[in-house]
């Protein structure tokens, strides 16, 4: 009669593969604590993600090896998770301290709803239990502190600027610091220092992801932001018109002559389904987005469609996985949240390696 050991239920789970890096999760240091008493085994299982959107299935394949081991009459799984962090091949810019994964959030062009994703996704993520912060990169038009509903000022402890905090959210914009209405007049370097600073000057310490919402096009912010930190992977914007695509193209190329990954696609104002009839219309298009995206190789996200309670959330300061999380297109941003997290866990494991 065999005897139920820690070993013997290692070496089951090391059979389980994780579905996205097909590599089992010993090898990626992904269970620990295992616990043998009589015929009940526990451990637990870490998470690349607190948004992993297999989690339910990964929980199911390791429940189901370690039932088959004779003897095991009860299985306790302590489901957690931990955010590796992003380590630059280049090993020429520095990570920011104490941040998982700084996320770029960008578009070719204006008007297509990039800042309302990015709101939206950061929240998303930080519902899912992950810390998040938001940086507003646009210093011209930082329409983000409305979108936010947040009108005070962030305060200063220990020399450091202490972002504020939203929905969840660690939030810090230009439009904190000025007055509305005031508009900002600076060239090249002045943008330059105050990415730095928003960078580096700000306590970002804890956050498993910064989003940056950067401005349209390709310009000083996208290159400072680069060149000051490890990017881990940008997002691109667009809508399904020719004019949004042919710019995201541009965006992409920008990225990839920066070596930035670009962690995928998001297609926003994708369809419109009236409210009377429920027929989907494709007011600008649809689908382009995807198709695009499939043919340069990049993953497609997903699809956001055009709804006016999406546009109202912002402008009222209350984006719209947070005032209405459950409809559809809330559903399907958080979706989209969770999709981010899987790619940037993917990209986090395939550059550092097994075990890291």
């Amino acid at each position: 009669m065999s005897t139920l050991t820690n070993e013997a239920v290692l070496a089951a789970l090391g059979t389980v593969q994780d579905p996205d890096l097909h590599r089992d999760l010993v090898t990626l240091g992904m269970i620990e604590n295992i616990a043998v008493s009589g015929g009940r085994v526990s451990f637990t299982l870490v998470l690349t993600t607190s948004a992993c959107p297999l989690k339910a299935q990964i929980e199911e394949d390791c429940r189901r090896a370690v039932s088959s081991l004779p003897g095991v009459a009860e299985v306790h799984i302590e489901t957690t998770s931990r955010v590796r962090k992003a380590k630059d091949p280049s090993a020429d810019r520095k990570a920011l301290p104490g941040v998982g994964h700084v996320i770029a959030v960008g578009s070719g062009k204006g008007g297509v709803g990039k800042s309302t994703v990015a709101v939206n996704l950061a929240i998303a993520l930080a519902q899912t239990g992950a810390v998040v912060g938001l940086l507003d990169g646009d210093i011209y038009g930082p329409n983000l502190p409305r979108m936010m509903g947040v009108n005070r000022q962030p305060f200063q402890k220990d020399g450091k600027i202490i972002p504020v905090e939203a929905h969840g959210v660690r939030f810090m914009s230009m439009g904190l610091l000025v007055d509305q209405g005031e508009a900002v007049v600076w060239r090249g370097p002045m943008l330059h220092g105050a990415i730095k600073s928003f960078l580096n000057d700000v306590d970002w310490s804890g956050c498993d992801y910064l989003i940056v919402d950067l401005p349209p096009g390709t310009g000083d912010v996208q290159l400072s932001l680069i060149q000051q930190t490890v990017v881990t992977g940008a997002v691109v914007v667009t809508t399904p018109s020719i004019v949004a695509i042919e710019d995201a193209v541009k965006a992409i190329a920008m990225f990839d002559k920066l070596q930035v990954p670009v962690l995928g696609v998001i297609e926003n104002m994708s369809y419109f389904v009236c409210p009377n009839c429920s027929e989907r219309h494709a007011i600008f298009s649809t689908g382009d987005g995807q198709a695009r995206a499939l043919a340069m190789g990049l993953p497609f996200l997903g699809a956001i469609p055009l709804h006016p309670e999406v546009r109202i959330g912002g402008d009222q300061g209350q984006p719209v996985v947070a005032a209405d999380p459950d409809s559809p297109y809330s559903r399907e941003l958080r979706r989209i949240a969770g999709a981010l997290a899987q790619r940037v866990s993917i990209q986090t494991l395939s550059v550092a390696g097994a075990g890291v």
